[in-house]
């Protein structure tokens, strides 16, 4: 089977969900992340691209998590200028 290249919303996607990943990794569980904090660990994620990745992406984004044995537990995003905010814990 041929292998089938990555669009632009699959690799942010991904992005989003290794920033997380490595955010909790070093943060106490259950880990709190606002934007502010995924906008640092990687630049290239908009609070627009995150967003977008959320609603339109997220069963690869929590695959992301899966890899690293972590689970998505809440998102709240509380609208423009307010910030989005992850709470990510540790699969059972």
């Amino acid at each position: 089977m041929a292998h089938k290249p990555k669009s632009a919303a699959e690799t942010k996607a991904l992005d989003l969900g290794l920033a997380l990943a490595r955010i909790a990794e070093s943060e106490s569980r259950p880990a709190s992340i606002g934007v502010d904090s995924l906008r640092r660990a990687s630049p290239r994620l908009t609070s627009l691209a995150i967003g977008q990745m959320v609603r339109k992406q997220r069963d690869m984004v929590k695959a992301t998590l899966a890899e690293r044995g972590l689970v998505l537990v809440e998102y709240a995003d509380q609208g423009p200028g307010r910030g989005m905010e992850f709470t990510i814990e540790d699969a059972a």
